[in-house]
Order: structure tokens, then sequence, then C-alpha cells
């Protein structure tokens, strides 16, 4: 009985600006933005041989999430293969991915800046290789983003006959 109470408390009662998928596979992590035209996108580790004097060794990757600050993100975590563990310290985030699940969780960034976490499941030979970043930007930052990121989709599209 005292776990009902529990769980009405931990029940969301927000509504989440943003919502954003992320799946891990091994050994990177997908994400889509499917509030936003179905924007989605692999975030690969960057290697040794390609950092440049202001990337973070084993922390940094090719594409980054690009979230606004001062806003509920409600994040979906799930994946493809092995039990993976989205995780980033700074935000108070940790939670599970597991294939065939769908997990979910939110978080609030109240200032911009660089977030980092990475997998801290043991999700094979190679999971201390998926890291995370997030980049949490202004609103209006974030909207000229998406505007931006659509139209470039928009016109790969055209180029590919798709």
């Amino acid at each position: 009985f005292p776990s009902l109470r529990l769980l009405y408390l931990l029940d969301e009662i927000n509504e989440p600006l943003i919502t954003l998928k992320t799946i891990g596979h091994q050994w990177y992590w997908s994400y889509e933005y499917s509030d936003f035209m179905n924007i989605e996108f692999d975030s690969y580790m960057i290697p040794t041989n390609e950092l440049n004097m202001s990337n973070f060794r084993l922390l940094d990757v090719d594409n980054r999430i690009i979230l606004p600050m001062n806003s509920q993100i409600r994040i979906l975590v799930t994946a493809a293969d092995v039990i993976h563990s989205w995780t980033v310290p700074a935000l108070g985030v940790k939670i599970d991915g597991t294939p065939g699940r769908l997990n979910q969780t939110n978080f609030f960034m109240n200032r911009p800046g660089l977030f980092y976490g990475q997998c801290s499941e043991i999700c094979g030979a190679n999971h201390s290789f998926m890291p995370i970043v997030i980049e949490s930007i202004p609103t209006n930052f974030f909207i000229k983003w998406i505007m931006n990121y659509s139209n470039s989709l928009d016109d790969w599209k055209q180029v590919m006959g798709l």
C-alpha cells in the first residue's frame, strides 16, 4: 500500500516542449526529434586522430544533441541490440535503454552550455566509446537551428531524388 503513494507522486504532470527519442546501438547513439519534421541522425565518437584542440578525447561526438534551455525535455530511450545506459551526470539523468522496451524520463536545463555523458552500462567491448554531448542553447537559436536543419534536409532529398 505505501508504494501506491510513491507511484502517484512519481507520475508525470508536466507538458514537455520537446520529445527526443534515443536509440542505443553498438557503439553509437541515434536520435530522433519526432516533434519537428522527423529529424534523425546518428552520433559517433570523434576518433582521436580527428580531434581538434577544442575537443575532448573520448567525449566529443560528430553530431551533438541540440536542445533549448529553460524548456522541459522528455527523452525516450531504447536499444537496438543490447542493454545501454544513457547517462548525463550534470543533468542528473541516467536511464537504461533495453531492447524491446521504451523508457522515459524528463529533465530541465536552466543554463546554456555543453553537457557531457556516456554509456554507463557494460554493453560490450567498446561501451566506453559511446559518448553523449548535449548543447543547450537559447530557444530562438534552437528554432533557427531546426529551420536550417530541415531546409538542408529538404535540399538533400531533392538532390537524391527522394
